[in-house]
């Protein structure tokens, strides 16, 4: 059975090693990142956002505003010697006041810090490397002209909504388009005398940048536009930062759903705010390849191959258990130092090998039970191996408990004078099918069957398992073995001339009921007087007679016809003993 069980642990890692293959468990895998890898961490005071927030919006009017208020903003930003200015909004068209676009235009140029947004259209599909875009929005000509530097807002979220990726360039007729946030980052650090690097192996086969995100929506330090215009705010407040303008309502329709939080969605501008602190920080994860996950998958069927080759189910989950949290923790170990590896594989083979493994034990258990009862039940009684099955190695110490039982002792009387004159192949042919009458009665009524003596057979009745009123169950087995031992012993005086009868005996009290025996060879019986008077009372018997004890006659003479018999005395018991001839039971 070990062998079959390897057999389904190989079909288990086959299957999971085919859907890591094809990706095919994408879904939950990036479900179960976003629990467990996305956490937040401190936020970058270098950055700040100027929100377009529902207050501004009552105080300024309705949006698009007048291109002169977004260059005084500039310029009040600039007086306080900010870094670098990110507008988070597109200005495809000119303003139909051209003195609003001159004065939003000459504040820009005033300094060479402004950064403005573009915005590309694709298709419907994409291949695998640099996405190509149909389309491009740009600020007008001369605005365009005036900004230090131009980065697309193209933000593109997964097949379940949700933002994980930023796509850091694209392509545009031959031209390489940066996204809003690299530019940004990249001329920050140019400011600071640096130089952005970007890990182009940490990019996915799109080119995009999984985005570690620093906390959850509002975790940036967000400012209402109208508190800069009005000087609210001292503009030295923004000096040497990064300050991101744009949208930060949902009237205006730029937010999205993120790993950090799928009910509450994030604008925009604070997505670009995380990607450039990303950037600045160099943290590039990497997701390793699917090679390097499919050794860890492999590795890990072993290990579950070995956890469920134990023995204790409470053992194994326990290594399952700990085995997943070393699991979980290596990966954010890995995370920290940028690498991303597949959980959801190593995961749902320890859960499903863990199941697998419970159901395959308790069938095979199950099965295991089956065979050793109809194994052993032919030699033991079949509660007896049930006690021994439930009991474990407890049920096989030497030992017995006092019970009060009934004891049925039953002979085949003539059968010695028969197997004189039958061949020895077909006495036992004849024994066997005395015995097997004998037998199936006992179990009928629920007794155990102690032994086979020789062609004696002995009974017990409440032991091991208790049987309601067991006086009577015994009397009705003995009847049910006298009505099935008249088709016998008309078979025999048909084929052999001669016949055979029971003699039964039956008696009830306390007996000690136990595995009896050595260490090595025990028996599942009773010994007590009880068994010994039940024993005598069978051997005072004639031909077809079935003899009860006055004990065993007063728990049953409302059910039972008898016929008293009087008193006789048995060997090894000094008092007499009542006994009644039973002559049928009253249905």
């Amino acid at each position: 059975m070990k062998i079959k069980f390897s057999y389904m642990m190989v079909a288990i890692a086959i299957i999971l090693s085919f859907l890591l293959y094809k990706d095919g468990l994408k879904g939950l895998e990036l479900k179960l990142q976003d629990l467990w890898l996305q956490e937040g961490r401190a936020i970058d005071s270098r950055i700040a956002i100027i929100a377009i927030d529902d207050e501004s919006l009552q105080q300024i009017g309705h949006w698009p505003w007048n291109r002169d208020t977004h260059a005084n903003l500039v310029r009040i930003l600039n007086e306080g010697k900010v870094a670098i200015i990110g507008f988070d909004v597109t200005f495809p068209l000119p303003a139909e006041d051209a003195k609003e676009d001159e004065q939003f235009i000459h504040a820009i140029q005033s300094n060479d810090n402004v950064v403005l947004a573009r915005y590309g259209q694709f298709a419907s599909y994409a291949t695998e490397g640099m996405i190509e875009s149909t389309a491009l929005s740009e600020p007008f000509p001369a605005l365009k002209e005036a900004a230090s530097g131009l980065g697309h807002l193209n933000t593109i979220p997964d097949q379940d909504g949700i933002v994980r990726k930023a796509l850091l360039q694209f392509s545009y007729q031959g031209e390489m388009v940066q996204s809003f946030s690299a530019v940004i980052a990249e001329k920050y650090l140019e400011q600071q005398g640096q130089a952005l690097t970007i890990n182009h192996k940490a990019l996915n086969r799109f080119q995009q940048l999984h985005i570690d995100y620093v906390g959850k929506p509002n975790a940036f330090e967000v400012i209402p536009y109208t508190m800069v215009l009005n000087g609210d705010v001292p503009p030295l407040y923004f000096e040497n930062r990064i300050v991101l303008v744009g949208p930060y309502t949902v009237g205006i329709k730029d937010d999205f759903l993120t790993p950090m939080s799928q009910k509450q969605p994030m604008y925009g501008v604070e997505i670009h705010a995380n990607i450039i602190q990303n950037l600045l920080e160099g943290n590039f994860k990497k997701e390793v390849a699917w090679q390097w996950n499919m050794g860890l998958l492999l590795v890990a069927a072993g290990i579950a191959y070995f956890i469920c080759r134990m023995r204790s189910s409470l053992l194994s989950l326990l290594l399952f258990v700990l085995t997943t949290g070393i699991v979980l923790l290596t990966s954010k170990i890995l995370y920290g130092k940028g690498w991303i590896i597949s959980l959801v594989y190593m995961l749902t083979l320890f859960t499903v090998s863990y199941i697998v493994s419970v159901g395959f034990n308790y069938f095979t258990e199950q099965l295991e039970r089956k065979r050793i009862t109809s194994i052993f039940g032919r030699y033991v009684a079949p509660q007896v191996v049930t006690e021994i099955l439930e009991n474990g190695e407890e049920g096989l110490k030497l030992g017995g408990s006092r019970k009060d039982i009934s004891v049925i002792f039953v002979d085949i009387r003539g059968f010695t004078t028969l197997s004189e004159s039958v061949e020895p192949e077909e006495i036992v042919g004849i024994l066997n099918e005395y015995l097997n009458l004998t037998a199936n009665c006992i179990f009928e009524y629920g007794g155990t069957l102690d032994k086979f003596i020789g062609d004696a057979t002995m009974a017990i009745f409440n032991a091991p398992l208790p049987i309601e009123n067991h006086e009577l169950q015994a009397v009705k087995t003995a009847w049910a073995m006298k009505e099935g031992a008249a088709v016998l012993e008309e078979k025999l005086l048909e084929r052999y001339g001669k016949s055979v009868k029971f003699g039964i005996g039956i008696h009830t009290g306390p007996a000690v009921v136990g595995n009896i025996g050595s260490k090595t060879r025990m028996d599942y019986t009773a010994i007590g007087d009880t068994v010994n008077t039940a024993a005598r009372l069978e051997s005072n018997t004639k031909p077809g007679q079935i003899i009860i004890s006055d004990k065993v006659y007063e728990k049953v003479k409302n059910q039972v016809v008898v016929n008293p018999l009087g008193e006789i005395h048995v060997k090894g018991k000094v008092e007499g003993i009542t006994i009644y001839e039973l002559e049928g039971v009253r249905r």
